[in-house]
This record gives C-alpha cells, structure tokens and sequence, in this order.
C-alpha cells in the first residue's frame, strides 16, 4: 500500500490573508520581526521581586507568546529563511523566545532605531532590503516598513502602518499573526505541504536504542 500523498492527508487551506506572488515569496530569504504587538500581544506585565537580605526589590517584565506562531517560524527555518527580531524594548524574555527560536539575529534598541539596526543585521548576513520581509504593527516600524521587499501588517496595526504594508494579515499580534504569514509565505513559495509532512515524519519515527 503506498504512502498516502500531502494532498490526500492535508485538509483544504483557507488563508484569509492575500496571497503573496509567488516571485516575491521567492526572493525573501530574511523575515523580521517587531516584538510588542507582532511576537506578543502588545501587553507587557511588570513586577518586582525582593529577596528578604536585599534593600532594593529587582523588577521584572513579563511577555505572552504564541505557540503555533513558534511552529510556524519553525517551518521558516527549515525552509532556509533566516530570522531576525528588532524591538524598541529591552528585555529578557525577549532575549530567551530569540534563542528559543533560533534568531539569526536579535537588537534590542530602547531608542528604537529599527532601520540602522536591520540593515546592519542584513549587511552580516549578506542580504539585501528587497530580500527581506517585515512584520510590524505600529509607528515605530513605519521606516522599516517603507523600504523593504515585502512589508506586512499584523491584524491589530494602525492605520499608518496598514496602508504601507504590501500584505495585511487577520489574526492578531500574539494571536496568531505570525503563523498566518509563515503559512502564506510558504504556501506561495510550494514549500508548505513539503514541509508539513517532513514535520509529521521527524515526531512519528520510533527512537532507536
């Protein structure tokens, strides 16, 4: 009995989102990533904690990520794309999801200078603007936004940074946003299905002793 193919194992795809041309998907070899708003939710909680010989309480700050947006960026990587993520905060959660997710590259600007630090981060990976993708969702991100190859809206961005995006996403930052362009980039590139069923196949074979 022969292997069953991705088409009759896979349930019809419906992307809200619009596609992306297929010539464009091609030519990304670089997705960046905004944090607050894009990776997250936009909320961040901050606390302290205080050890009972210290004087001074540490804080500490708190971020919500999406599970199947890390899946989603997962397939990015597998396919050959390189991950960056710039934010206009600094944090360590941020630096621990990077790192999780296997970042080429991770700039946390508190002045927020997103465009001199993507192309410095490009210039070392030897990619070019055009061959990058953006994901942002508010002011800070609209310099980025303007330049590069394929700029993208999350569902909760302003109306500035909606009307400069090439692709507007539906889900939300920190809701999904991510998982919805990673599925699209990739469903326009015919890598997809591919890489579907190699992830099904890596987490079904039994570990040898």
């Amino acid at each position: 009995m022969s292997a069953p193919s991705p088409q009759d194992t896979l349930p019809p795809r419906h992307i809200d989102a619009p596609r992306i041309d297929p010539d464009v998907a091609r030519r990304i070899k670089v997705v960046g990533l905004d944090v607050d708003g894009v990776l997250t939710d936009g909320g961040v909680y901050l606390g302290a904690t205080r050890a009972d010989d210290a004087s001074a309480a540490t804080p500490f700050e708190l971020k919500r990520y999406d599970v199947q947006d890390g899946v989603g960026l997962h397939m990015l990587r597998k396919a050959g794309l390189q991950l960056v993520i710039i934010t206009g905060r600094v944090s360590e959660s941020v630096a621990m999801r990077a790192r999780e997710l296997g970042a080429a590259a991770l700039v946390q600007d508190p002045h927020a200078r997103k465009l001199p630090a993507l192309r410095r981060v490009l210039a070392e990976l030897s990619c070019t603007l055009e061959e990058c993708a953006f994901l942002g969702d508010d002011l800070p991100d609209l310099g980025v936004l303007r330049v590069v190859g394929l700029p993208v809206a999350v569902g909760n961005a302003v109306p500035e940074v909606r009307r400069t995006a090439a692709l507007q996403l539906t889900a939300r930052g920190g809701f999904g946003a991510i998982r919805e362009f990673c599925e699209a980039l990739l469903t326009a590139r015919g890598d997809w299905s591919d890489l579907v069923e190699q992830y099904v196949r890596e987490r079904t074979l039994e570990e040898t002793p």
